[in-house]
């Protein structure tokens, strides 16, 4: 198992990754060298595309996928250099830029990916209905957000509920034993209760100005600078690798069972609800503003991001070309 907080910072300097006619890559490579990119990623479907990588991998770069349980931690992993690139939530790499942090979003990976569920036999069928109840919520995350904004909207407010601290991954099991009666998760969780007959459906969460914005793709602000070939090496890889996946619903599903070790009938339940996207157009730096904003309106961050927490340049070059 690799140790996170063992793993070296960065790749080293001087390994530029430019593509050369026929395949080539310039810098160390070509000499012969290994190119190895550290790429962190959460254990979550809408966090599949990296899966696919190895297949539009070009030749010399080795892509070393490193799973993280949370967004926080692949997030950090990127500002310690400890991963050249990682897939976190729009919260996680909004923490961290609001608090100094050398942390830039360059991409996205998924919109949508998250559900409010409530136990089969309860009585919630609605936000409005939450007051009272016991909910999983991961504190500092995406969903945490978002539900918080559609309780506002319903006349709620955290001091309505009893919020419980619950990871994505044990979600799903805190509500079969009864501990809470609803929760706010990620995919593939909220998949996985549907399909079993313990959960319903309460609400996708996407009717606020944040819309459907999720999950991005970030990088170390120093890694912008001193190797934009990685960037876009990397990016390209990204977005062939994303293509794929959102083109193809089987083998989407099919990777995501043999990595998440769920039940095809629970990803099959997930998948609709799961945008794999790399763009990261005006509406979506729209959205990160007014999600920033919220966050800063719910005070869990001191200020908002500096200007350039979010560089497009790297997916409007793609677009174009």
């Amino acid at each position: 198992m690799i140790r996170r907080r063992t793993l070296l910072a960065g790749l080293g300097a001087g390994l530029a990754l430019a593509p050369l006619p026929g395949g080539r890559l310039s810098g160390a490579r070509a000499q012969g060298a290994p190119t190895t990119i550290r790429m962190g990623s959460l254990k979550l479907i809408h966090s599949i595309a990296p899966s696919f990588y190895e297949r539009f991998t070009p030749e010399g770069v080795r892509v070393e996928v490193v799973p993280f349980e949370s967004p926080t931690e692949c997030k950090n992993a990127v500002v310690t250099k400890s991963v050249d690139f990682g897939t976190f939530g729009i919260a996680a790499a909004t923490l961290g830029a609001a608090a100094g942090e050398p942390i830039t979003v360059i991409a996205s990976t998924c919109n949508r990916g998250m559900a409010v569920i409530a136990r089969k036999d309860s009585d919630i069928r609605a936000i409005r209905d939450l007051r009272g109840k016991r909910v999983a919520i991961w504190p500092g995350s995406t969903q945490e957000v978002f539900v918080l904004e559609r309780m506002r909207m319903e006349g709620l407010s955290v001091k309505d509920i009893t919020p419980v601290r619950v990871s994505f991954s044990e979600m799903h099991i805190a509500l079969a034993r009864g501990d809470v009666d609803a929760y706010v998760g990620a995919e593939p969780g909220p998949g996985v209760s549907l399909a079993s007959g313990v959960g319903q459906l309460v609400e996708y969460p996407y009717g606020t100005e944040m819309g459907a914005l999720n999950m991005v793709f970030g990088a170390h602000r120093d890694t912008l600078s001193e190797r934009p070939d990685l960037v876009r090496t990397m990016l390209e890889i990204h977005r062939k690798a994303t293509d794929f996946a959102a083109g193809d619903r089987e083998a989407m599903i099919a990777m995501a069972v043999a990595k998440l070790g769920q039940k095809r009938e629970a990803l099959e339940r997930s998948a609709p609800n799961v945008e794999l996207t790399w763009r990261l157009g005006p509406d979506e730096v729209r959205q990160a503003g007014a999600y920033a904003r919220q966050m800063l309106a719910l005070k869990q961050i001191k200020r908002l991001p500096e200007p350039g927490f979010i560089d497009t340049r790297f997916v409007d070059a793609m677009g174009r070309a």
